[in-house]
Parts: C-alpha cells; sequence; structure tokens
C-alpha cells in the first residue's frame, strides 16, 4: 500500500494470490504486463474524476480493473459517474490498438504483441460486465438512475450484479459438467470474489441510501442556483419519512405535496425537511404529517 497525490494505492488480495501463483509458474512476464495494463486502466479513471473536482480517496487494484473510492460517493451526476466509469475501458482500447500496430508493423514479436491486444481486449470487456463494481456495473447504475427512483437503483443494480456473477460461476463449471473439459478455476474464483461482494453490496443498500440521503444538500444547492424545475412527489399524511425519502431520484429537486382524503388544503415541503427527518436523532419511520405540523 503506497499513498500518492493524496490517494492510497493497494493491491487487492485477490491479486497477491494470482500474482504468487503466476510467479511459481514461471508467468512473470505476463504478470507484470497485467498489472501494468491494470494500473493505466484505473489511471483513466482517476484523470477524468480528478478533472471533475472528485476527490479520490483510495484506489484498490483487482486482476480484472480495480475499484476507485472517492469522497463524494452517493452525490454524484450519473453522467459523470457514466464518463468517468467508461475512461477505463478506453485505456484498453488504444492500448490493444498499439499493441497491435507494433506486432503488425515488427516493432514487437508478433506472439506477443497478440498477446498484449488479447488481453487489453479481455479487461476491457469483462469490465463492461453489468455487474458492481465493474465498470458496466456503475454504466448501469447511471441508466437506471434516470427511469426509476435512487434506492431502487440500489436494490435493482445489487440485484442483477448478483445475477450475472451467478451466471460467471455456471459458466465456470458447464464445461466440467458437459465432460468438455475441466473446471475454469480463473473465472470460477472472480465469480465468488463478485457473488460475495454483491451480497455485502446488497446487505448495505440502507446504509448507502443515507449516504445519498447526507449529499442530497448539494443536489439542492445545485438546483437553486440554476433554476430548475422542482420535481413533485404526492403523498398522504400516513406514509413514513423514510418511505417518502425512498421516491427521490438522483438528480432532481423535490418539492413534497401532502393530500389527505376528504381534505382540499394541500400543504407543501422542500425535500430538505425529509432529508432531517430522516437524519435526525428521531424515528424515520414516523409518519410524515408530522413534518407538516
Amino acid at each position: 500500500m503506497i499513498k500518492w497525490k493524496g490517494i492510497v494505492w493497494s493491491v487487492h488480495p485477490l491479486f497477491v494470490i494470482i500474482m504468487l501463483g503466476s510467479v511459481m509458474t514461471g508467468y512473470f512476464a505476463e504478470l507484470i504486463t497485467l498489472f501494468l495494463l491494470v494500473l493505466v486502466h484505473e489511471l483513466g479513471h482517476v484523470f477524468v474524476a480528478l478533472g471533475y473536482g472528485w476527490t479520490v480517496r483510495e484506489v484498490k487494484l483487482l486482476p480484472f480493473g480495480g475499484v476507485v473510492e472517492v469522497e463524494e460517493a452517493g452525490g454524484l451526476p450519473a453522467k459523470e459517474e457514466a464518463i468517468v466509469a467508461i475512461a477505463g475501458p478506453l485505456q484498453n482500447v488504444w492500448m490493444g490498438l498499439a499493441a497491435w500496430t507494433c506486432g503488425q508493423l515488427g516493432l514487437w514479436d508478433l506472439e506477443w504483441a497478440t498477446y498484449v491486444w488479447k488481453a487489453n481486449l479481455m479487461i476491457g470487456l469483462f469490465n463492461l460486465l453489468p455487474i458492481h463494481p465493474l465498470d458496466g456495473g456503475k454504466l448501469l447504475q447511471a441508466a437506471l438512475s434516470y427511469t426509476v427512483n435512487y434506492y431502487k437503483m440500489l436494490l435493482w443494480s445489487a440485484r442483477i450484479s448478483m445475477l450475472f456473477s451467478l451466471l460467471m460461476i455456471a459458466a465456470s463449471l458447464l464445461p466440467w459438467l458437459l465432460r468438455t473439459s475441466g473446471i475454469q478455476l480463473n473465472l470460477l474464483i472472480v465469480g465468488i470474489f463478485l457473488v460475495m461482494t454483491n451480497w455485502t453490496y446488497y446487505r448495505n443498500v440502507p446504509f448507502l441510501f443515507y449516504r445519498f440521503l447526507m449529499y442530497r444538500e448539494r443536489i439542492s444547492l445545485h438546483a437553486l442556483s440554476k433554476g430548475h424545475i422542482a420535481s413533485p412527489i404526492i403523498v398522504n399524511g400516513r406514509q413514513s419519512i423514510i418511505s417518502v425519502a425512498r421516491l427521490f431520484q438522483r438528480e432532481r429537486y423535490h418539492l413534497i405535496y401532502m393530500l389527505e382524503a376528504g381534505s382540499k388544503e394541500v400543504k407543501v415541503l422542500p425535500e430538505q425537511k425529509i432529508v432531517e427527518g430522516c437524519l435526525s436523532e428521531n424515528n424515520p419511520n414516523r409518519a410524515v404529517s408530522e413534518l407538516f405540523s
């Protein structure tokens, strides 16, 4: 683990295991190449994230990419998050094209050039799978943010990620089950790792949602400074405060309208009151009508 430019850089234990295996089997050159490809892939994320003014806390390198942890996670625009996510695979595009060109021009041994561009292709495409925390998982979250509220986005991205992780495990076992070849051990290990990661992610959805609420002030200030049109949320007084908060969408500012059956009176609250009701020490499951009194 090292710290450079205020960012902690570390290697995940899974990568360390593969490193040891590569050294023991004599694939040291391939190991160093894989490490450099993953590093450049992650640098693509980091430079674009810093360009947007994000505060990058840590970069954790994995055999197939990495995880960039930022201070503002939960309060970032979906568009920015998508661009940062795609910046990693784009590094593999130019590196793969460069390796292929070097092989065709005779600057590199053709076999080695083929290995490098295929490794870039594998890393780039693998990271585009719709699985958290892969780049494809980030793109999935950004896309869902435009169609459902933030809470549902967390739930559905976790479920979809879990499904594809299980499919990966099934794919690793399929050749063995069909007796065409053995178990794809690397794919199995990565699949198990992703299942465990996404199970933890699914269980942490309530925590991740509260982190999102903590950054709602940023959305509110942006909406007020730009003069955005507020999105209405219509509720009845019996709904809980937390259930109303779960209706918030990622990049929209909301006004809460409370209507009661048989009443002609409409009461309005800014979303900040709902956020305060959730983050205060009082019970967030109490009726939202208490905030209007």
